[in-house]
């Protein structure tokens, strides 16, 4: 590595990207140009992420402080330190959820006749429907319980709503004083639906109308206090492989035992009982920087049945078609028009039913006599899995299923069951690599006597239903080079027998971080040259520090480096003599971002990859993931030619990421840039309603892509 790069703070903290992340979801939501409910959703998505990243990341930082870990982060912050910072910047960041609820969004939802109501707001008749609710729905699913010596505190699920109460004895009233609990049911909304005039929407808390029966449920105690609370546990997945009999078994035991992970925060109301707060502190084993008060609603991601439950179009984005497929006039099937050229779809611009046909013929055509697919996650009504099934009663079906895709090994299990019973052959990776690899691999007879095979190679799931908010990309190829490795790739799987080399492919955990630090280095080569040199990388995060240095050194080379990481970024852009050409910005939107792309000039003679890997150590090297070159001409020029651009050009969802980690808006540096929202952009493309020629110049610092050139490749092909 160069001096000049020793000499500087090479990376950003990991949880503090994190953190950055997430208020870029928190401004979404409270940003007055997007529809209410889409705000409504945004902050309810902001409060599953958190969850998610308590109960992993802080989780396992308090793990490693207990286990005596030393070893400094990203930023060379050693775990305490970090673990400080952090907690810091989740009691802000809570702050701000419940200020965009509570002062912004409950108001305005008010006013378009949507009421969150207290018991004294409500009329005579929705009280009447609450009570006779409690009856029927909720009173026979509870179970109050007082604290004794006869009663110990119950095991409070993870992230389950409960209710604390403080009791005294009525015929003892000097004696001491009593904590109940109820958990309230995870099997009811927690919104209550109550009768309204026509037009408007009315609800109650589920947890309110339960604080309204405590007395009854509690007979010979006086209720002192009682308060909403909700504990989030340590739900890191730990196991030994070599001791467990199968990893099936183990991932069942662990389903088990995840439930009795240490607590790790406790969300409660604020001005709660201060005795009730103490008692749930030393109850839970807590330090007191890990409660978190709210004001109202506990739970945040619960905001997100309000957008399923209101059918107020006009307060939501749009609804838009999708792009069909059209098969050109000499093709009567998908396989037809993949002999003829390679299809590349950009989801969810583009329908994802392509995808789907495309393995439900598989499975149809007696021509097909072999199917071979991976899934990760996908829904519980997946076409995928029903078409495999079928398959298995005519031709070789197999399956390889990831068990520990997080928080989804209870669904994968089941369906990998279900498989298995069906026929499929089921494996479940390799023992300590996770399956991420977005692959379906058809062995077709085709009409002219020849045997080819067919691929799908994906940058996202299995599952029709995220394809309709995840931007993802779809490569569907019979590229014999292509689909000759793609098998190679299910041998490692299946067989563990590996190559040396998977070219084209760049296949992780074996050749691919060589392979990308190579591209990278010779982007530098060219640029030193004098030649065409640039990096454009689209990805969810940017971690790996070997990539990052990498790039550190490509910057310092002359390449002009642009990167679109829509989460977090450890790498420190804009620092002179460290990366004065790198950028970084974050799209944040309607659509999830989730294609991962990545463009190198390559002195004129650019290269374009898509895949499953993120720029992480996990999935450079603890993940089979699986890259792959676009090489047909109009794929190849819709990405250089449209996609990147759109990106490159946004002003409107686009944050450029500050060398100490911050982001600030598009719009607030580029001030005289036109106002051009990507994703917006590629729907009226998708619909007809717009042409390339509506892309703005890129708002990068360096040279833009050879738009113009990639146009011609297009019109060749």
């Amino acid at each position: 590595m160069p001096r000049s790069i020793k000499k500087q703070k090479l990376f950003n903290g990991r949880d503090y990207s994190w953190m950055q992340f997430n208020r870029r979801v928190l401004e979404e939501a409270e940003d007055p140009t997007n529809p209410l409910l889409e705000r409504v959703k945004f902050l309810a998505i902001t409060g599953s992420n958190l969850d998610e990243y308590v109960e992993v990341r802080q989780a396992g930082l308090l793990q490693r402080i207990e286990d005596g870990y030393r070893e400094p982060g990203y930023d060379g912050l050693l775990p305490e330190e970090s673990l400080a910072v952090l907690t810091a910047e989740i009691q802000s960041f809570v702050e701000a959820q419940y200020r965009c609820w509570n002062e912004t969004l409950l108001p305005e939802l008010r006013k378009e006749r949507i009421r969150l109501l207290e018991w004294e707001e409500m009329s005579d008749e929705a009280r009447i429907f609450a009570q006779g609710y409690f009856q029927r729905e909720v009173d026979p699913l509870l179970t109050p319980i007082a604290i004794d010596p006869a009663h110990p505190f119950p095991r409070v699920l993870n992230k389950a709503l409960c209710l604390a109460l403080l009791l005294r004895r009525k015929r003892r009233a000097s004696g001491p004083l009593v904590l109940g609990v109820v958990t309230v049911p995870r099997a009811l909304p927690r919104f209550v639906r109550l009768p309204a005039a026509e037009g408007m929407y009315d609800y109650m808390l589920l947890q309110d109308l339960i604080s309204r029966h405590l007395a009854g449920m509690y007979r010979g105690y006086e209720v002192l206090a009682e308060t909403a609370f909700r504990v989030t546990r340590n739900s890191n997945l730990y196991f030994e492989e070599e001791e467990a009999r199968s990893l099936l078994e183990t991932i069942r035991v662990e389903l088990h035992n995840r439930r009795k992970g240490d607590a790790v925060r406790l969300e409660i109301e604020t001005g709660a009982d201060p005795e009730i707060v103490e008692r749930l502190r030393v109850n839970f084993e807590l330090e007191e920087d890990q409660l978190y008060h709210g004001s109202g609603l506990v739970n945040l991601a619960r905001l997100m049945y309000f957008y399923g439950d209101i059918n107020r179009p006009d307060l939501k984005f749009p609804s838009f078609t999708p792009r069909p497929l059209h098969l050109s006039r000499k093709a009567t099937s998908i396989f037809d028009e993949l002999r003829l050229h390679d299809i590349l779809l950009h989801h969810p611009y583009d329908s994802y039913d392509p995808v789907v046909e495309f393995i439900q013929q598989g499975a149809d055509d007696p021509a097909v006599v072999s199917m071979k697919q991976t899934l990760y996650r996908t829904s519980d009504d997946s076409p995928v899995f029903s078409a495999l099934k079928e398959a298995a009663s005519t031709k070789e079906a197999t399956l390889v299923v990831e068990l520990m895709a997080r928080f989804d090994e209870a669904s994968n299990i089941r369906w990998a069951r279900s498989m298995e019973d069906a026929g499929v052959q089921v494996f479940h990776g390799l023992v300590g690599l996770k399956t991420h690899c977005k692959l379906a691999l058809l062995v077709r007879r085709d009409e002219d006597g020849v045997t080819r095979r067919y691929c799908h190679i994906g940058t996202g799931n299995y599952n029709p239903v995220t394809a309709r908010f995840y931007t993802d990309l779809s490569l569907l190829t019979c590229d014999p080079q292509i689909t000759e490795r793609v098998h190679l790739v299910f041998n490692y799987l299946t067989a563990h027998a590996e190559i040396d080399d998977y070219r084209p492919l760049l296949v992780a955990p074996l050749t691919m971080a060589e392979n990308f630090l190579g591209l990278i280095r010779r982007e530098a080569e060219h640029a030193q040259a004098g030649r065409p040199a640039h990096i454009v990388a689209k990805s969810n995060a940017l971690l790996e520090p070997s990539v990052i240095e990498a790039l550190y050194q490509a910057s310092q080379a002359g390449v002009e480096i642009d990167l679109i990481v829509r989460g977090l970024s450890i790498l420190r852009p804009g620092v002179k003599g460290l990366s004065e050409r790198i950028r970084v910005r974050s799209i944040v939107g309607r659509f999830l971002e989730h294609s991962r792309i990545f463009h190198f000039a390559n002195g004129g003679n650019d290269e374009i990859y898509i895949g499953s890997a993120d720029w992480m150590p996990r999935n450079l090297f603890e993940r089979c993931e699986v890259v792959v070159p676009v090489r047909d001409l109009a794929a190849k020029a819709r990405i250089h030619d449209e996609i990147l651009p759109a990106l490159l050009a946004d002003t409107v969802k686009a944050r450029l990421q500050q060398p100490d980690g911050t982001y600030r808006r598009a719009s607030q540096i580029y001030k005289d840039a036109p106002a051009f929202n990507s994703q917006e952009f590629l729907i009226q493309l998708a619909e007809g309603k717009a042409d390339l020629d509506a892309i703005p110049a890129p708002c990068i610092g360096g040279s833009p892509l050879a738009r113009a050139g990639a146009r011609k490749a297009s019109a060749a092909d």
